[in-house]
């Protein structure tokens, strides 16, 4: 692996096991606090896709999948008291859910961000951007608090997930997580124009710098 590249590995890792950690923690009623992270995978991805290619940005992703999940599972065996209970910093649950979307995600989204890297500067990114992050919001989801999964870790109580709600407050009457990665989708799809901006900034700096 390029030293050019370990920054971008550990900008993943970090992003992820932070998403993780995050995810648990409700920002208003319909919101957690990983809506407003985990979407920056996507900004180091197509950085990297970018600046070295499309090779380069898998091995990233690959590596900071490896490292993302090891600290996920470290995180599975952390316990945080709060309530007058205790309760793991990260669950086997979004563990699982997070590693399989984040890859499943990600080299969709390289695939799709090559597959457009000769247009305009922004579409790669924009457009590999949305298809990967509705790919990760549906994969992570599901994994994470269905109660049709709930044999994946039985001993996690996910029912506060599937209390029968209104979608995001006005919608059809669905279980509240999938209000909760519906409202994170929307967060993906406005971060996704937000983070345009960075990506021409860092992409432009790392271009000169390796020329």
């Amino acid at each position: 692996m390029n030293r050019t590249h370990i920054p971008g590995i550990l900008a993943m890792a970090a992003i992820v096991v932070a998403a993780n950690i995050l995810v648990q923690f409700l920002f208003g009623q319909w919101l957690t606090w990983g809506a407003f992270t985990y979407p920056f995978t996507f900004l180091v991805t197509d950085v990297m896709n970018r600046v070295y290619g499309a090779g380069p940005a898998r091995k990233v992703v690959v590596a900071g999948f490896v490292v993302g999940v090891i600290c996920s599972l470290i995180g599975t065996q952390i316990m945080l008291e709060g309530d007058g209970y205790t309760y793991p910093a990260v669950t086997l649950r979004i563990a699982i859910g997070s590693g399989l979307a984040f890859l499943v995600a990600q080299l969709v989204d390289i695939s799709v961000f090559n597959s457009l890297r000769n247009g305009s500067w922004w579409r790669a990114p924009l457009a590999s951007t949305l298809v990967g992050s509705s790919l990760d919001t549906a994969i992570f989801f599901s994994i994470a608090f269905s109660a049709a999964l709930t044999g994946l870790e039985p001993m996690n109580d996910v029912s506060w997930a599937n209390e029968a709600l209104p979608l995001i407050g006005v919608g059809p009457v669905v279980p509240l997580w999938v209000s909760l990665g519906f409202a994170d989708w929307l967060v993906k799809l406005s971060l996704a124009l937000v983070a345009l901006v960075p990506f021409r900034i860092i992409v432009g700096a790392l271009t000169t710098r390796t020329t």
